[in-house]
């Protein structure tokens, strides 16, 4: 369905991908009105960061409750706005309100000062706010992530501006009244729109942008960031890897791949996109992914499928094509390829892909799992740092000390044994190489938000 650019708009449209229909609309930001938002921001964020850690800590869990309230109706406005399935959506809503008050507790103890002493004087280390930070957030969580970058802002004691995505405009302004029903004026402000919005936030005089999006925007943002410094947290794309050893677990390996590269409509940053498996154990962990995925029922997310529709049309066509690319190219549609019909991409699963065709190296945020053949481990870990990427990888494989060996040599951030490569509550979620700057979660991504401080005096 075609849409106007939200700059010649006064109002943004938000679509269903599933149904093409409308879901609500917000009122477009003019480009011109965003430094006066930061402007209100900046006014309000002395009295905000005056109430100290404990203050901001006790107005920011009220939320919690709220959160709590709304979940099903955000979970349905989540499916209705971003496609992905009711049962996934609940899962992200139902999250917000559950483990915030552990958040802001676990953020407390991040920004305690540290005080160290040597030679008659003791250095005390602050972690102060930095001022505004603007948030710019993306559509494929569309609650869960703005929740982390606002809540580590806020907390730290900055205000935030926000953007959500042009995509999800109706899951960003609902999450963001949560917080506005407890915080004082103007210490959260929602701004609306697409690039134009965007563009300007980041040449505002914002203290420090946030952003999750695509590599290419990433590159963009902290080019204009430099002209002042601004501090930046970017997180990025992925190509991620999943290798299994010949004496892996296929059925659990399978299942893992199956849900990691289809759920969300594949449109996770996480996603497993790449799958090295040894020669001698190919053919039952291809078979076995295949039957996974040929069960899988899509459809309206709305009606309960596995596999909702992808965001919208442009995604759809690109993954479509890369599909398309791969097959002209010698790849073989193992299950899938298929099928496909309006914003609903049939889960495919290929096999024979090689890093000279584009779904090899380019990511595609969509439902597609490509197999690749390899003869040894050597093999295996080159092909799978063979990429400008480096969120998140697997490994799969029977004895734990070689599997965790070989997933100490693969470039990434986050690494998986036999499981998600995510880790335990309380790790960063950090990318290499190109998939991020700076990270989130964990003491150290939240003291990201902040200004370190040294405070030196004799004892």
């Amino acid at each position: 369905m075609p849409r106007e650019a939200p700059s010649a708009m006064t109002m943004l449209a938000s679509y269903n991908p599933a149904t093409g229909d409308i879901v609500g609309e917000v009122p477009v930001t003019p480009a011109d009105q965003i430094q006066a938002a930061v402007d209100r921001a900046r006014a309000a964020q002395p009295a905000w960061a005056a109430l100290g850690l404990e203050g901001r800590a006790e107005i920011l869990k009220r939320a919690a409750d709220i959160f709590t309230e709304r979940a099903d109706a955000h979970a349905e406005l989540m499916t209705r706005e971003q496609g992905k399935p009711l049962k996934e959506a609940r899962g992200e809503a139902r999250s917000l309100g559950s483990g915030l008050a552990h958040e802001v507790d676990e953020m407390v103890e991040a920004l305690q000062p540290d005080i160290l002493e040597s030679g008659g004087h003791r250095s005390t280390i602050y972690h102060d706010p930095l001022g505004v930070v603007g948030a710019i957030t993306p559509w494929n969580f569309p609650m869960s992530m703005p929740h982390w970058m606002v809540l580590p802002s806020l907390m730290a004691g900055n205000t935030v501006v926000l953007k959500p995505s042009e995509e999800t405009p109706l899951c960003g302004q609902a999450y963001a009244d949560v917080l506005q029903d407890v915080l004082p004026e103007d210490v959260l402000i929602v701004t609306h729109g697409a690039d134009e919005q965007g563009k300007a936030l980041v040449h505002s005089d914002v203290d420090m942008i946030a952003f999750t999006g695509s590599r290419e925007v990433g590159k963009h943002i902290m080019r204009e960031a430099s002209g002042t410094l601004k501090r930046v947290v970017l997180e990025l794309g992925g190509k991620d890897p999943m290798i299994v050893l010949e004496d892996a677990d296929l059925k659990k390996a399978a299942k893992f791949a199956a849900f990691n590269s289809f759920r969300n409509c594949g449109q996770v940053c996480v996603s497993t996109e790449r799958i090295f498996v040894m020669d001698s154990v190919a053919d039952d962990f291809e078979g076995a992914l295949t039957e996974l995925a040929s069960a899988l029922r899509v459809g309206d997310g709305m009606e309960e499928s596995d596999v909702g529709p992808m965001v919208n049309a442009q995604q759809r066509d690109h993954v479509l094509a890369q599909i398309d690319a791969a097959v002209g190219a010698g790849a073989t549609v193992l299950t899938g390829g298929e099928g496909h019909h309006d914003n609903f991409v049939t889960p495919t699963v290929l096999t024979g892909v090689t890093e000279e065709m584009d779904i090899g190296t380019v990511e595609t945020f969509g439902p597609v799992a490509c197999v690749t053949r390899v003869s040894s481990i050597d093999e295996a870990v080159d092909r799978a740092n063979d990429t400008h990427f480096g969120l998140g990888a697997v490994v799969f494989g029977g004895d734990t000390e070689q599997t965790e060996a070989v997933a100490r040599r693969l470039t990434a951030g986050m690494i998986g044994v036999n499981r998600a490569a995510g880790g335990v509550p309380g790790t960063p979620w950090v990318g290499a190489r190109e998939s991020g700057f700076g990270f989130h979660k964990s003491r150290d991504g939240h003291r990201q938000f902040t200004q370190t401080r040294v405070l030196t005096r004799p004892v």
